[in-house]
């Protein structure tokens, strides 16, 4: 994806392997997070039982990179203890 000064991208995140005693938690604390991130924008975490998916906007990240980079920070945080799970690229879309 070529990046562009007019575009803007809302990019979808998925982390499997999160400790299940942690992962509601983690998701709001994530959130809270974010919104110490201005440019990320409309962030949202949520644990769905099984994994924690992040959604943010912004202006710059047209291969979701910087917020992969991001969200593994803030999951080092929030989750004591660490565990083998994969950060994945669930979409992205350009708009």
């Amino acid at each position: 994806m070529e990046e562009d000064a007019l575009s803007r991208y809302r990019i979808a995140l998925s982390c499997d392997g999160v400790p299940a005693d942690a992962g509601a938690k983690a998701a709001a604390e994530i959130t809270e997070e974010f919104t110490h991130r201005p440019w990320h924008e409309n962030v949202e975490c949520t644990w769905n039982g099984a994994s924690l998916t992040l959604i943010a906007e912004n202006d710059f990240d047209a291969q979701g990179l910087s917020l992969i980079d991001e969200f593994s920070d803030a999951i080092s945080v929030y989750i004591a203890g660490g565990f083998d799970g994969d950060i994945r690229v669930v979409s992205i879309t350009k708009f």
